[in-house]
């Protein structure tokens, strides 16, 4: 029995699972959306706000920890090998960023059926949007001279007052033919 065990094992072996997860966090973290199936989209939004709160934090020891599970892809020039480590930089520079103010829940997942083939339950996984802040509401009562100038003068007019439902008439009942004086007979 896998008592006190958090994570899901996915048939796979450790490292396979750790890899495929880092792969995963990577391409969320490029393209901010991808699809998955609702149990991977669970496992992985752990993952994700780990990350992210590591973001949030941007010191030089959070950017190791968050590089040793984000995948740097590199180009080789010559015999060496230069890593470019966009998703680091995105994470660090833009993602994080955006989620100062905000103390967790930094992914959304929304299920869309089901996957053809083997019928798997699939889901988007992605990061919520920037948060538009509500403008400052004033005191109720002061207007300032801007505010008071867009204003338009209300025009006093009269409504036409609604007229009223009819009454409803009682439908006709057909009137049965007259039977024939033969037909007494």
């Amino acid at each position: 029995m896998r008592h006190l065990k958090k994570s899901r094992r996915f048939g796979r072996s450790p490292s396979h699972r750790r890899a495929m997860f880092n792969n995963m966090v990577t391409s969320l973290f490029l393209h901010e959306r991808i699809l998955t199936t609702v149990d991977k989209a669970k496992e992985l939004r752990r993952l994700a706000e780990k990350l992210v709160t590591l973001g949030k934090r941007g010191d030089l020891a959070a950017r190791r920890l968050a590089a040793r599970r984000l995948q740097t892809q590199g180009h080789r020039e010559g015999k060496r090998t230069i890593s470019e480590e966009t998703a680091l930089r995105r994470l660090f520079e833009t993602i994080a960023p955006r989620f100062t103010d905000r103390p967790g829940g930094y992914t959304r997942i929304i299920r869309t059926g089901r996957r053809l083939g083997d019928n798997a339950s699939m889901a988007f996984i992605e990061l919520l949007p920037e948060e538009r802040k509500a403008a400052p509401k004033g005191k109720k009562g002061k207007k300032t001279a801007e505010s008071a100038a867009k204003a338009k003068p209300k025009t006093a007019k009269k409504k036409a007052p609604a007229k009223k439902a009819a009454p409803k008439k009682p439908a006709k009942k057909a009137k049965k033919p007259a039977k024939s004086a033969s037909a007494k007979e």
